[in-house]
């Protein structure tokens, strides 16, 4: 995964728009979305401020590494976290057929 890979990831699971990003950081829209499309590097000041603007470390963002400052306990609460978004993500677009079907298959756990 690239910097802006990670960041619009972060993005998703915050569940904020690349247009929010560009307002929260002052960084214009057309400038983040060129960035985001050639998988540019940020300027220290732009990874900067995203990284602020989006609560993680800029080390995140660069290596997909968490800060050294994070217990493993953190982390491991941080992924567990962004897996079970995504597994919430995909349920929402379940027809009700289709979750009545999961719900019957847990039960029979």
């Amino acid at each position: 995964m690239t910097f802006w890979d990670r960041v619009e990831a972060e993005l998703n699971f915050q569940d904020k728009t690349k247009k929010e990003l560009a307002i929260i950081t002052g960084i214009k829209e057309h400038t983040l979305h060129k960035s985001f499309e050639r998988k540019s590097s940020p300027s220290a000041e732009s990874a900067l401020k995203i990284s602020k603007a989006l609560n993680v470390s800029i080390e995140y963002l660069i290596t997909g590494k968490s800060s050294e400052t994070e217990t493993s306990e953190q982390q491991k609460q941080i992924a567990l976290c962004k897996k079970y978004y995504e597994l919430i993500q995909q349920a929402e677009r379940l027809t009700a057929q289709q979750v009545k079907a999961i719900e019957n298959l847990m039960k029979s756990f």
